[in-house]
């Protein structure tokens, strides 16, 4: 198929109009939010949208297993369910095909973790990444559930996770190239009478706080769709998203391309997002207006796409450190399954947030991708984050120095004022008879 042969090949189904929009409403608008099974150990991605009966479903445990005592645990798979559904009967799986999958969900505190489950899917010709961080700040109003009381955050990471799912399982057919924009309309429609009809079926009492800053139901989601190119090796990557959770793009030989942008008012680079907190300048919510941006990029494999939250990569000291915390944990990992749980230690280690992380690796399976990357990660170690550490514990020692410098400033100070008091006050007389 010729370039201009796939530009015309395009998805017929992606809704683009109200009246067709009204058969994208989905369960999860009617009974609320879904709720993880159990003891909070459901598998990631364990929703499947109404009628793909000939999806494999594949639930996996809890992925904790190596998690030192007293760090948090975390949700996760290592091995996404794969789509009979998604692979053209027409072609044998390829090697250029995903190969590798996991995805985990670090709570802060367990149980009342405001990101959702991430997304992770894939087949023969294609792949889903997606994660949602529920915004405990402007959506930290509580509401009474059949499962206890539940924050606006946490109900609408949850609430947008299941829509967004189940709209991009139907949107998404090897067959056909995704219309991106259109596709993006649609996710922004579906979510928004979702998160509406969710609001409305809380029976919330109308608040009488006014405040720019406070929103109903909100979250932030990043996604990558892939797709196979009848092009060996080539995947158009579909990135959508709304709000300040990343996906990124991760090349064995050239390392982290981060794929969105963040939607903040102070528009920064990575690194002086790091350095400042800006305030969000749109996310999904029931209340406000929002847009889903979408961005194409064509790829090449192997490759890994990552998707994250902000609990992920907002704590490292720079955007060189995320990407070598995730290259670092896969050389010291084994398999899949031991590359999930090191990635869980170490965030868990150093982040202040909840944490979901979506990864799938194209093209090649773990020991490949380990191997090919090792050259990356040894020079980014040995380049960027050992000299930027060792300068860090330098700058953290001359710290400690200047304090105790002006500890021991501030007492001798004091000390010989005491001393040299009385004389410099000898003719003031004494407070009292004045």
């Amino acid at each position: 198929m010729s370039e201009q042969q796939e530009a015309e090949h395009q998805e017929p189904g992606v809704f683009d109009g109200e009246e067709k929009a009204a058969t994208a409403d989905v369960a999860a608008a009617d009974s609320g939010p879904r709720e993880p099974g159990g003891d909070g150990g459901t598998a990631v991605g364990d929703a499947h949208a109404a009628g793909s009966g000939t999806w494999e479903e594949r639930a996996a445990p809890l992925d904790t297993a190596g998690i030192g005592e007293g760090e948090r645990p975390g949700r996760g798979v290592t091995g996404a369910r794969r789509s009979a559904a998604w692979a053209s009967p027409a072609l044998e799986v390829s090697p250029a095909g995903p190969a590798l999958s996991f995805g985990f969900n670090l709570a802060k505190v367990p149980g009342e973790g405001e990101d959702s489950d991430p997304i992770v899917r894939d087949g023969r010709e294609l792949g889903l990444v997606a994660v949602f961080d529920g915004m405990g700040g402007a959506g930290g109003t509580v509401y009474e559930t059949p499962d206890g009381p539940r924050t606006g955050a946490y109900l609408a990471s949850r609430v947008a996770r299941d829509v967004v799912e189940e709209r991009m399982l139907a949107l998404l057919d090897p067959e056909w190239n995704l219309d991106g924009p259109a596709a993006a309309r649609d996710l922004r429609r579906s979510v928004k009478r979702a998160l509406a009809d969710t609001l409305a079926g809380l029976n919330a009492p109308a608040s009488g706080l006014r405040s720019r800053l406070l929103r109903a139901l909100p979250t932030t989601m990043a996604l990558m769709a892939l797709q196979r190119r009848e092009r060996k090796g080539r995947w158009a990557g579909h990135v959508f998203w709304s709000g300040d959770s990343r996906v990124y793009v991760i090349d064995p030989a050239t390392g982290a391309h981060q794929l969105t942008r963040d939607d903040v008012r102070d528009r920064g680079d990575a690194l002086a997002n790091l350095r400042q907190d800006s305030v969000m300048s749109n996310a999904m919510s029931a209340d406000a207006d929002f847009v889903v941006h979408h961005h194409q990029v064509e790829l090449t494999a192997p490759f890994l796409a990552v998707a994250a939250t902000d609990g992920c990569f907002g704590y490292v000291r720079t955007p060189i450190h995320f990407e070598h915390l995730v290259l670092s944990s896969l050389r010291d990992s084994a398999e899949a399954g031991s590359w999930s749980r090191l990635l869980q230690q170490r965030i868990a280690a150093i982040t202040g947030d909840d944490a979901a992380m979506a990864v799938l690796g194209v093209g090649a399976d773990h020991e490949e991708f380990r191997q090919l990357s090792a050259p990356r990660t040894a020079e980014i170690e040995q380049r960027c984050v050992v000299p930027l550490d060792e300068l860090e514990s330098e700058v953290g020692r001359a710290e400690q120095a200047v304090a105790e410098a002006r500890r021991r400033h501030a007492a001798l100070q004091t000390s010989l004022w005491a001393a040299y008091k009385p004389e410099y006050e000898r003719y003031l007389g004494r407070e009292e008879d004045r």
